[in-house]
C-alpha cells in the first residue's frame, strides 16, 4: 500500500512512536511518504532515521514567510509556476469564506505546493488531531487522495480543545474515514465530542520490546539508589513534583540520585527549584539523549518515576512510552492517576500510582520502594509482561496493517482481542 504520514516536525526524538510505525510498515513492504512542516533537531535522533533513509522519504512543506509583503511576493511566484499543475486546488485554496485565516494568510496555498505531484494514496495517516484537520483540507482540495485516518494522542484532544473549543473537530469527525486513540481515556473523550464509536478504536503507541532488555533490579549494601525520569521539561510531565519529592526522600534516605533525561522550556525553572531545595548534588538535569543513551542510564537505574499532571492549559498524557520502556526493562515505577496512565500501570502490581501534583505521596511511595527492594523483581516482571502483551510494536503494527487493509476495502476495522481486551469495537 501507498501510505502518507502527516506530521508537524520530523524527526522528533520524543516521538519514537511515529518512527516505530513507519519502520514497521516499511518492513512489511509498504511504500511510505512523510509530509512534515519542518525538519527536527538532527543533533539527537533515532538510529532508524539513517538505517531506513527516512529523510529521503520526507517532503518538507513550503513555509509561509513571516513578512506578509515577502509572503505575497513569493506567493505570486509559487502561484505562477505551479498553477497549471492543479488550477482548481489553487483557486479553492483562496476561498476565505470556507477556509478563513488559512486562505487569507496564504498558508493553505503555500502548504499544497509540495503535494501537487503526489499520486493517490491508499491511506493518509494524520498523526495528531491537528494534522487530521489539515489532511481533511488537503483532501478537500484534491491534492491528497486516500482514506483519511487520524490518531488522537494527547495534547490534540486535551489542551487543543481548551484552546479552540469542543467543536473544533466537528467536520473532521464526519469526513474522516477512521480514528485511532492511543488509550481508552482519549477514545471516550472523542466519542463524547461526537465521534461515531464504530469509527474509533484504541491503538496504543508501541515500543520494540527487543530493544529494552529486562533485568531483575536489586541493590547491594551501600549502593546509591538511582531514580530516573524521561520526558520533555513541560508542565504536564510534572517533573517539579518529582524534584520536590526527592528533597523529602533525601531527608530519610540520603543515599539517592535522581537523573532527569530531557529538555524543554522549564529547564531554567527546574534548575532554580533544585538550587532552592539545596539538592543539586542529588538531582541532575541531563538534557536530551538518544534511545541508546537512555537505555544505558536505565540499565543502572533502580526506580523510574513519571509524575504526569493536567497542565493549566488542559494538556494531558496518554500512557507515555517512556514508562513502557522503563517497565519493559524491569523497573518498578511511580506514576500518577492521570489521563491514560492507569491503563498502563497497575497500581500495586507493576508500580504505584498517586494523585496528581502530590509530592508527598510521590515521596512516600519512593521511600516505600527503597525500603522494600524485595518487591522490585515482582513489580518489574509484571510490568514487562504487561507491556509485552499490550504494547509490543510488532503486534501493534500487525494490527495497524489490518486496519489499513480493512479501510482500503471499505470495511470498518475491529481490534484484535489478543492485543487489548478493554478497547474492542464492534464492526
Amino acid at each position: 500500500m501507498r501510505i502518507a504520514f502527516l506530521v508537524d516536525t520530523f524527526p522528533v526524538i520524543s516521538e519514537t512512536f511515529i518512527i516505530n510505525q513507519i519502520v514497521g510498515l516499511i518492513n512489511r513492504g509498504h511504500d511510505i511518504h512523510i509530509y512534515a512542516k519542518k525538519r527536527g533537531n538532527m543533533s539527537k535522533y533515532h538510529t532508524d532515521i539513517t538505517k531506513y533513509n527516512l529523510l529521503e522519504k520526507t517532503t518538507l512543506l513550503q513555509q509561509t514567510p513571516r513578512s506578509y509583503l515577502w509572503r505575497l511576493v513569493k506567493g505570486i511566484g509559487l502561484f505562477l509556476t505551479n498553477f497549471h499543475k492543479a488550477p482548481l486546488a489553487f483557486l479553492y485554496s483562496f476561498n476565505f469564506i470556507k477556509y478563513g485565516k488559512n486562505a487569507l494568510s496564504l498558508r493553505l496555498m503555500y502548504s499544497i505546493v509540495q503535494m501537487l505531484k503526489s499520486e493517490p494514496y491508499d491511506i493518509i495517516h494524520c498523526q495528531f488531531g491537528i494534522h487530521g484537520l489539515e489532511g481533511m483540507l488537503y483532501r478537500d482540495l484534491g491534492v491528497l487522495k486516500g482514506k483519511l485516518i487520524t490518531s488522537f494522542r494527547g495534547y490534540d484532544i486535551s489542551y487543543y480543545l481548551q484552546e479552540k473549543g469542543d467543536n473544533v473537530y466537528d467536520e473532521l469527525l464526519v469526513k474522516g474515514d477512521f480514528f485511532l486513540a492511543n488509550c481508552e481515556f482519549f477514545r471516550q473523550r472523542a466519542i463524547k465530542l461526537g465521534c461515531d464509536p464504530k469509527k474509533i478504536v484504541v491503538h496504543g503507541s508501541g515500543i520494540d520490546c527487543s530493544r529494552f532488555t529486562f533485568q531483575t533490579r536489586n541493590i547491594t549494601p551501600g549502593e546509591k539508589i538511582q531514580i530516573a525520569t524521561t520526558g520533555r521539561l513541560v508542565e504536564k510531565k510534572g517533573i517539579e513534583y518529582a524534584i520536590r519529592a526527592i528533597a523529602k526522600v533525601a531527608k530519610v534516605q540520603p543515599n539517592i540520585e535522581f537523573k532527569i533525561i530531557g529538555d524543554g522550556p522549564l529547564k531554567e525553572h527546574l534548575d532554580q527549584v533544585i538550587q532552592e531545595l539545596n539538592i543539586g548534588e542529588k538531582v541532575r538535569l541531563l538534557g536530551w539523549m538518544n534511545q541508546k543513551e537512555i537505555i544505558e542510564i536505565l540499565n543502572k537505574t533502580h526506580i523510574f518515576v513519571a509524575p504526569s499532571v493536567t497542565a493549566s492549559d488542559g494538556n494531558q498524557d496518554a500512557p507515555v512510552n517512556t514508562l513502557k520502556e522503563a517497565m519493559a526493562m524491569g523497573l518498578p515505577v511511580v506514576s500518577t492517576f492521570h489521563g491514560g496512565i492507569p491503563e498502563l500501570v497497575q497500581d500495586g502490581v507493576s508500580g504505584f500510582l498517586v494523585p496528581e501534583k502530590d509530592e508527598t505521596a510521590i515521596a512516600e511511595k519512593l521511600i516505600y520502594l527503597i525500603e522494600h527492594p524485595e518487591i522490585w523483581s515482582s513489580m518489574g516482571l509484571s510490568g514487562r509482561e504487561y507491556v509485552e502483551t499490550h504494547y509490543d510494536i510488532n503486534n501493534l503494527n500487525d494490527e495497524l496493517e489490518r486496519i489499513y487493509h480493512q479501510l482500503s476495502i471499505d470495511k470498518l476495522p475491529a481490534v484484535s482481542e489478543t492485543v487489548r481486551t478493554y478497547s474492542l469495537t464492534p464492526q
